[in-house]
């Protein structure tokens, strides 16, 4: 297939290359270390991306390399034009991106512009005076009655508003008070911001992954009890990024886009808009019931959301696919069994989201099964999310035994120990002491030890890439749901002309016995993918799916 086609699929969704990719995901600070300092940088990816290639990816996501403090691990930017100390320099970045477009590899950025550091020289700027040229660079308000301007509060627990002596007045950050809110009602960040986005397209990066892009919209009135994105704002804004820059390249884009709903995804992403390409929504991360909370997920409420996003965006607009990232629990963890069943329940989770509609994203470790960390204090954890949710928790009165099981949970720090690539010290990731501890499983889930069993986690995922390139149906095929009220089985087809696959997938323990109905049965298909040797078929009107099992029938009808 001609990943640069633009001919038309079904009822006339355009055939691009970013729909047929695989995207893989690299936290910096966590991927591999080449110096011995602790910290991962860029010469470690480097030296990892002939194992990127392997597994079959064709696009890396690269979260935040820029200058920072590292409030928030570099999504506090001080700089957006130069790289890291920890990470490298700015020619490290170049031969980065020279060594992935030699093995095919396309490279998206993270652009963090809804806030930016306080170290940044514009805000440095802006908090000198009230007439300073860059005030209006952010948002400030005078408090009430000493008091900040409203009770908006962070992302990041206490209050959205920063007080600064030097003009009396508060600042707004929907995050760390270290992150500023960007005002993007003055035209100068505008300005500002597309200036930069062009330094990194012009040096030949294929996209960017945009940090709370619909947060950029702020409501023009602030008398509201909490904080509201104003979408209409977000839309022009993002119309006149895409008119004035995006358009001007082959590049994909993905925005980070938090309470959006199917129906206000599409307006982001519909392809007579000209905004973005696809979104990330959170719908599906609050099938729990909920962050910071003891909560299993219910899977009657996975399936719904999940089924609700494949159907409602169908020729519409473009799904991304993810079940974890940089900013939630690991998958296995959290969705299915990282006891006895981790191998199959990793397969399983990986199953489903590589034969939907969409683009799947890998976050790094996911590949080879990797887990929640068991911290044994809360003195172990980095994140500042979760270090402001235990000091705004014990001061209502908890204590650190009650909170420790709920942050080992849902912390962000479960994304961000360091890569395991084998099971010698540090599992390989480097010769210091790494920024944070190593998950102590290391010595047995790990890299190194996947890639010399064939029956890997790491080997399956390479096979569902393979197979996600060589068939059209999975990635633009109609889907269906069945067996819609079971709370153990998810089951679906995808259809495109004459081919259909039918996926199974036991999220259990047990041994699941199913009656089909009429329409899947099949003397024609065939298993195109399972992570059992014992395969049914569809001859009969039964099958027995083991704990989670996953297996994928293809026919040609």
């Amino acid at each position: 297939m001609d990943l640069r086609n633009i001919t038309k699929i079904g009822d006339g969704m355009a055939k691009k290359w970013w729909k047929e990719s695989v995207i893989y995901q690299i936290y910096p600070r966590s991927f591999m270390d080449s110096n011995g300092d602790g910290i991962g940088d860029l010469n470690g990816i480097i030296s990892k991306l002939d194992y990127l290639k392997d597994l079959g990816v064709n696009v890396i996501w690269l979260c935040p390399v820029y200058k920072s403090p590292n409030d928030d691990n570099g999504y506090d930017i001080s700089d957006y034009r130069d790289i890291m100390d920890e990470f490298g320099t700015l020619k490290d970045w170049e031969q980065l991106l020279e060594e992935m477009h030699k093995r095919g590899l396309k490279l998206i950025m993270d652009l963090v512009v809804n806030h930016s550091s306080d170290e940044h020289k514009w805000f440095n700027e802006s908090k000198k005076s009230k007439d300073n040229p860059y005030r209006d660079y952010y948002i400030w308000r005078d408090g009430k009655e000493g008091n900040p301007p409203n009770n908006w509060q962070s992302c990041f627990s206490f209050s959205a508003w920063q007080y600064d002596e030097t003009t009396g007045q508060y600042y707004l950050h929907l995050f760390s008070k270290k992150q500023p809110d960007l005002n993007w009602a003055n035209s100068k960040v505008h300005d500002e911001v597309f200036a930069l986005m062009k330094f990194w397209l012009d040096k030949g990066i294929d996209g960017f992954r945009m940090d709370v892009i619909n947060a950029i919209g702020k409501p023009d009135s602030f008398d509201t009890e909490w904080f509201t994105p104003d979408d209409q704002k977000t839309h022009r804004y993002l119309q006149e990024m895409n008119q004035k820059i995006l358009s001007h390249y082959d590049i994909m884009t993905v925005g980070e886009t938090g309470g959006v709903t199917p129906e206000t995804a599409s307006l982001f992403t519909a392809e007579d808009r000209n905004e973005l390409n696809m979104v990330f929504h959170f719908e599906l991360m609050d099938a729990d019931g909920g962050k910071w909370t003891c909560n299993r997920f219910k899977l009657m409420s996975l399936k719904k959301i999940l089924s609700k996003w494949q159907t409602q965006l169908d020729n519409k607009a473009w799904n991304s696919l993810y079940l974890n990232n940089h900013d939630q629990p690991r998958m296995v963890s959290r969705y299915g069994d990282d006891g006895e069943y981790r191998v199959q329940s990793a397969k399983m989770l990986a199953t489903m989201l590589h034969t939907m509609h969409g683009t799947p994203y890998i976050y790094q470790g996911e590949e080879i099964g990797m887990t929640n960390v068991p911290f044994t204090s809360l003195n172990d954890f980095k994140d500042i999310e979760t270090l402001n949710w235990v000091k705004e928790s014990l001061a209502k009165g908890k204590t650190a035994e009650e909170l420790l099981p709920i942050a080992n949970l849902w912390s962000r720090d479960n994304a961000r120990t360091p890569m395991q690539w084998n099971d010698t010290e540090n599992a390989g990731f480097t010769t210091g002491t790494p920024w944070i501890q190593m998950n102590p499983n290391y010595r047995e889930i790990n890299v190194r030890n996947d890639l010399k069993k064939s029956d890997s986690i790491f080997h399956y995922y390479q096979k569902l890439i393979q197979l996600r390139h060589q068939y059209d149906v999975i990635v633009y095929g109609d889907f269906h749901e069945y067996f819609n009220d079971s709370e153990e089985i998810y089951c679906y087809t995808r259809t495109l002309e004459h081919q259909r696959l039918i996926v199974f997938l036991n999220f259990t323990a047990n041994t699941v016995d199913l009656i089909l109905p009429k329409e899947l049965s099949s003397k024609k298909a065939v298993v195109l993918i399972s992570n059992y040797v014992e395969k049914n078929d569809l001859k009969s009107a039964q099958i027995s799916l083991q704990p989670y099992e996953a297996v994928v029938y293809f026919e040609e009808q």
